[in-house]
């Protein structure tokens, strides 16, 4: 359910926008979204696990204001974002 050092690594390399960029909201994101996706693959299994379908959706929520931003200040940045990570409008 946690993300690994090395998927951390991997969105720092693939969303940053400078050298030493860990958090901007791209890569928040992206991080965001690997919980989210992990934390999903839970819930198939555990239905009634309530605590961590709350925060799920407290992650999913977070998630949205963020691209909420990024689409607010630069609309291409959100869709290249959505696109690279397989998110739907």
């Amino acid at each position: 359910m946690t993300v690994t050092k090395e998927d951390k690594q991997k969105a720092f390399q693939q969303f940053r926008t400078a050298e030493n960029d860990t958090g901007s909201s791209a890569v928040q994101i992206s991080l965001l979204t690997q919980r989210i996706n992990s934390l999903t693959n839970h819930m198939r299994t555990n239905t009634k696990d309530y605590a961590s379908r709350r925060g799920l959706l407290r992650m999913v929520s977070r998630r949205r204001g963020l691209l909420d931003y990024v689409r607010r200040h630069d609309p291409q940045r959100y869709l290249d974002i959505i696109s690279r990570l397989g998110i739907r409008k």
